[in-house]
């Protein structure tokens, strides 16, 4: 048996995927592979390596262009933790160019109005609340305009990983505003946890209005992340103001 060596190149995280290696992601998470099997599967086809048989009792032939070579269960579960991110939600927004033919719209929602984000994000939340697939077509409405529902499952997944990983990067660039529940308990500019989502979006577009109703299409129709900018600064004051009277 010849010893060889076979190098596998594979993404380093979600933001070096191209379009198709995401959308191979997320046809295999819509057929519930297992977190193991899903990394076994991208490691595979995105290596451009074939299982040709079983070879023997604990090994398998594979193919790799012209090179044939066995490999052990053992060996192969040795190069999954390579690929253990796809076990983690993306942190930086990530989504297919176009969903149906349909393209979707800036990815970090750059210049996208302030009121699509708004509608985006209480369809979200309604998602989280109540797993209500149709919700996730919605937001497919909006992100990616002129779209056909229903969506498929591993079209909906694509939503949710867009909008999750779109949160997050939200939160990490504007951490004041976007505090976890238990800082918010603590007190808020936009009042208690127990808000509903349409009253913490209405109490959003009040923040920046400042109450003045006839600024309300003016401020949905802020870019979204001029809106957020404003928002976290408010909610910063709005610290900084209550950290002060706490202390006399």
């Amino acid at each position: 048996m010849q010893t060889i060596s076979i190098n596998f190149i594979v993404p380093q995280g979600w933001h070096e995927l191209s379009d198709k290696q995401l959308r191979y992601v997320y046809q295999l998470l819509a057929q519930n592979f297992t977190s193991d099997e899903v990394k076994t599967l991208c490691l595979l086809h995105w290596t451009g390596t074939k299982v040709i048989g079983k070879q023997n009792t604990d090994g398998y032939l594979l193919r790799k262009g012209k090179i044939l070579f066995e490999i052990t269960p053992l060996t192969l579960a040795e190069l999954l933790p390579n690929l253990d991110w796809l076990g983690s939600l993306p942190t930086s927004p990530i989504r297919p160019v176009k969903l149906k033919h349909r393209p979707g719209i800036a990815a970090d929602f750059d210049e996208v109005p302030f009121e699509q984000y708004i509608i985006v994000d209480n369809l979200y939340q309604g998602y989280l609340q109540t797993q209500d697939d149709t919700l996730l077509d919605e937001i497919a409405s909006v992100v990616y305009p002129g779209i056909k529902t229903p969506l498929a499952p591993d079209e909906r997944i694509a939503i949710f990983y867009w909008v999750a990983s779109l949160k997050s990067s939200l939160a990490s660039r504007y951490p004041d505003f976007f505090q976890p529940a238990d800082a918010v308990a603590t007190g808020n500019l936009l009042g208690s946890p127990s808000l509903s989502v349409e009253a913490a979006m209405n109490a959003q577009i009040r923040a920046l209005t400042k109450g003045d109703v006839t600024k309300e299409a003016e401020v949905l129709a802020l870019d979204t992340h001029r809106a957020l900018t404003e928002l976290n600064a408010q909610a910063r004051e709005y610290k900084q103001l209550n950290s002060q009277l706490n202390k006399k």
